[in-house]
């Protein structure tokens, strides 16, 4: 099986050649690990503009994989999605329905081995984009709807063995996703992970994480860190690239 970042990288070759080489397009470049933002019509889609810069710097720290801090913001239909294993999609507001452009392109993506990570930041149970991202989501796999993910699905061992799942808040004690014979390829948290990432120009945590305290912060960033790892490998269990050092680091 080819791992994600190689795949990718022979896609994005063939679908925006124009721009750079299929290397530059699976990882970013100077073979950096690029997230990427999407954006969409309506709604919020950058509900804390420093979250993802402070993610990148904990990836740096804490793993071998390194992150790049350029994150850049992408349309659903646009061919430069493939550029990157990782979006990452937040809102704390409903939003407007996709179009059928915007649904093709994203679900070719995500089923060709893209990982989309979706973050509730609306800190509440019943939010208008937790609505509409259901909506999109049956759209793009009607016979694959979003559920809890169980407990020993990859993502809760692809870096830290996860027992929790933090957030700014505490919504939903688990996490729910997208799940396709070869990969999970929609990742969804309500808690709001990118408030727990987030800091203000002077440095400081822009918000309290409620009501765990800072052992929730760092369940957040764990599951950020868990999430880059699964992207760059589909499944790690079967996916050699980074599993010496995964070891190394379970140990």
């Amino acid at each position: 099986m080819i791992g994600r970042r190689r795949f990718l990288g022979l896609l994005a070759g063939a679908s925006v050649a124009s721009l750079a080489g299929p290397r530059a397009f699976a990882i970013g470049p100077r073979g950096r690990f690029r997230i990427a933002r999407a954006l969409y019509q309506g709604g919020n889609s950058e509900p804390h503009p420093d979250a993802l810069r402070r993610l990148a710097w904990e990836i740096i720290l804490r793993t071998s994989v390194d992150a790049d801090y350029d994150f850049p913001a992408v349309r659903l239909d646009d061919p430069a999605l493939f550029a990157t294993p990782l979006v990452y999609l937040s809102g704390d507001r409903g939003f407007n329905p996709w179009s059928e452009a915007e649904v093709a392109n994203f679900r070719r993506y995500l089923t060709l081995g893209g990982l989309a990570l979706v973050d509730d930041a609306a800190g509440r149970p019943a939010s208008d984009f937790n609505l509409s991202i259901r909506r999109e989501a049956a759209r793009l796999f009607p016979n694959a709807p979003l559920a809890r993910l169980p407990d020993e699905h990859s993502i809760f061992r692809s870096y830290y063995l996860l027992r929790r799942v933090g957030g700014r808040v505490l919504v939903s004690p688990y996490l729910e996703g997208v799940q396709l014979p070869a990969h999970s390829p929609i990742l969804y948290c309500r808690n709001d992970l990118g408030g727990a990432w987030a800091r203000d120009a002077l440095g400081r945590w822009s918000a309290d994480c409620v009501p765990g305290g800072e052992s929730q912060r760092q369940a957040a960033f764990q599951l950020g860190v868990n999430v880059a790892l699964y992207a760059l490998t589909l499944d790690y269990k079967q996916d050699q690239v980074h599993l010496p050092f995964i070891r190394e680091r379970l140990r």
